[in-house]
């Protein structure tokens, strides 16, 4: 019940509770501190008194003085056996009782209340005190009303009764608008929050001008927000760029298919309209398993099984897999050196992002394409380079987006997620993609590894 009650609420309630709890305290430390004060004045005046009425009867006077009687209080002098020997009130009876007289065994005197004196109503508070008048011994007797002490302590019980109860009323009232200042930024900030859809791109929360928590909260959200527009917008980016690559090659089958089947063709005809289709057909195949990729590395769970392998039997078994194709452009695919370095990786996932570099250096580039094993501080470079016109200036910052191509190369027939997904598998090899053009001429991409440690030799890779 108190989860679904409004935020101000729930932070009146702690207030209000708290707040009735320090008037409880303060009231009942107020009442018995007043009550103690008023209760050590009595107890002041009664010695006073019994000071006073000491001398006068020794010297034969009346116990009191009549200013004394007129102001409430009483005064007797009791023999030990409890019988009346002066009195102020002549015939009040003897104001100890036996239980009282044994108190005073010990020779001192003492303070007691007591409500049921013989003779006297209301409270009373009292002094008895041994004394010596006239050679014999004696007990003074001297008593005060409390009457003016309950009278005060109940109209302060009364008066904070009714005072409390409209501090503590006043005290929420005020924490209510209070926790309704503070939340009312939150409330505006949640109306905001509400109106904000996919279509209202660039709205944002309104910031308080306070540099409080709040504040900081909305400019969080914010920043979120940023993101999320950010992302939504790559991921609206990406579906378009998906959406045209797909079209293209299923536009040219249906068209290729259509041509075909439009009159009667001859087997080599059919044939070649066949070989079109299968390479349109590979190429959406290419297409749906890089996206694939893409999309399980987005998730998170790119797979990565990693083994021992050699840097130098990796780049020379890419360089077999891609030679009759160079041969055919009239170029060649070679590995510079014969390093031994050792690397952790999954072959299978590093095959394909140094395959996709290569691949780009033929369709892109130019001149014979080299790979190269490179040491650096802490990592090992897989360089593929080639001696073609090199990477435009302003293609080299998004080389890695997804479905980043230069503008010569719109009409090659590339998907622009080659580098973005050799980009992805360094990622989750806990390495790095790079681009550069070299101070020759020609283009320069790399993927950065951690070495392995040692240098035990592995078999090599089978070919295929």
């Amino acid at each position: 019940m108190i989860a679904s009650l409004p935020l101000r609420i729930k932070l009146t309630l702690p207030f209000a509770v708290a707040m009735a709890l320090v008037l409880a305290a303060t009231g009942a430390f107020v009442y018995v501190r007043v009550g103690s004060a008023l209760l050590t004045s009595v107890d002041q005046t009664l010695r006073a008194q019994a000071a006073e009425a000491l001398p006068r009867l020794r010297q034969g006077k009346t116990i009191v003085d009549s200013d004394a009687a007129a102001g409430g209080g009483v005064a007797q002098l009791l023999t030990r056996a409890g019988a009346v020997v002066a009195t102020s009130r002549p015939g009040l009876p003897p104001l100890l009782v036996h239980g009282d007289r044994t108190r005073l065994a010990s020779g001192r005197s003492f303070m007691q209340s007591s409500d049921d004196l013989r003779g006297l109503s209301d409270h009373w508070r009292l002094l008895v005190q041994p004394v010596r008048v006239g050679g014999a011994h004696d007990v003074l007797v001297v008593a005060h009303s409390l009457e003016s002490r309950h009278e005060t302590l109940d109209r302060l019980r009364f008066e904070f009764l009714v005072a409390a109860p409209a501090a503590l009323l006043l005290a929420t009232l005020a924490g209510y608008l209070l926790a309704g200042a503070a939340v009312r930024p939150v409330e505006a900030m949640r109306r905001r929050a509400a109106e904000i859809t996919a279509t209202t791109a660039g709205s944002r929360l309104p910031v308080p001008p306070s540099r409080d928590e709040v504040a900081r909260l909305a400019e969080t959200l914010n920043e979120m927000l940023a993101r999320l527009e950010s992302a939504f917008e790559h991921e609206r980016r990406f579906l378009a760029d998906a959406s045209h690559e797909l079209r293209t090659p299923l536009a040219l089958l249906r068209t290729e298919l259509e041509l075909a089947l439009r009159r009667p063709r001859s087997a080599a005809e059919l044939e070649q309209a066949l070989r079109s289709a299968a390479d349109e057909t590979e190429r959406l195949s290419r297409l749906a398993e890089d996206l694939l990729l893409i999309a399980r590395s987005d998730e998170g769970v790119l797979p990565v099984r990693r083994e021992r392998l050699s840097a130098h039997e990796l780049l020379s078994h890419v360089a077999e897999r891609f030679g009759a194709r160079a041969e055919r452009l009239g170029r060649s695919v070679s590995v510079d050196g014969d390093d031994d370095t050792l690397l952790d990786a999954d072959p299978v996932r590093l095959e394909q992002a140094i395959g996709n570099l290569v691949d780009n250096a033929l369709t892109h580039g130019a001149g014979d394409v080299r790979l190269t094993v490179v040491h650096a501080p802490g990592r090992v470079e897989l360089h593929v380079t080639d001696g073609g016109a090199g990477f435009a200036p302003d293609f080299v910052g998004r080389a890695f987006d997804r479905f980043s191509r230069a503008d010569d190369a719109r009409s090659s027939g590339g998907t622009g997620l080659g580098l973005a997904i050799v980009e992805l598998i360094a990622a989750a090899h806990g390495g790095a993609a790079g681009v550069a053009n070299r101070e020759g001429g020609g283009a320069d991409a790399w993927i950065a590894l951690a070495p392995a440690a040692g240098r035990t030799p592995v078999p090599a890779l089978a070919t295929s």
